[in-house]
């Protein structure tokens, strides 16, 4: 895995969710746009799992919780959704969680409820596992 993988993977998702924002509008439930996009991304061939377990380990135990992400992307990039009027920073921060959580390089926030995806609907974040990889 590089960075550049990761990087047009992350062009290609924020492409998926460009063109499910592109059909169905804005003004929809989350829950909604989980579907489509778990639909484009499947016509993409894109793998992914949903709603994926988060796991929470303390002291080298792993705790009983019910953290789930909304999408993990070829085993590499959390998708989280939002159809919210703004993004709260506390959005942000259960993202950069997870990522540490489950050493994923690289995240991205997406709220469907804007009027362009790319300008404002998007924000992707990376961390040290990232920073790691190889270039290329």
């Amino acid at each position: 895995m590089t960075q550049k993988y990761l990087d047009n993977l992350t062009y290609s998702i924020i492409g998926a969710a460009i063109e499910v924002h592109k059909i169905m509008g804005r003004g929809l439930l989350e829950s909604v746009y989980h579907q489509c996009l778990k639909e484009e991304l499947t016509l993409r061939n894109i793998s992914f799992i949903s709603e994926m377990k988060i796991p929470v380990i303390y002291k080298e135990k792993e705790l009983e919780s019910d953290f789930r992400c909304d999408l993990f992307v070829e085993n590499a990039i959390i998708v989280e959704l939002k159809a919210t009027l703004d993004i709260h920073p506390i959005f942000e921060a259960k993202l950069l969680n997870y990522m540490n959580l489950i050493r994923s390089p690289k995240g991205i926030l997406i709220n469907f409820n804007c009027n362009n995806i790319f300008k404002e609907g998007q924000k992707t974040f990376v961390n040290d596992y990232y920073k790691k990889l190889p270039k290329e």
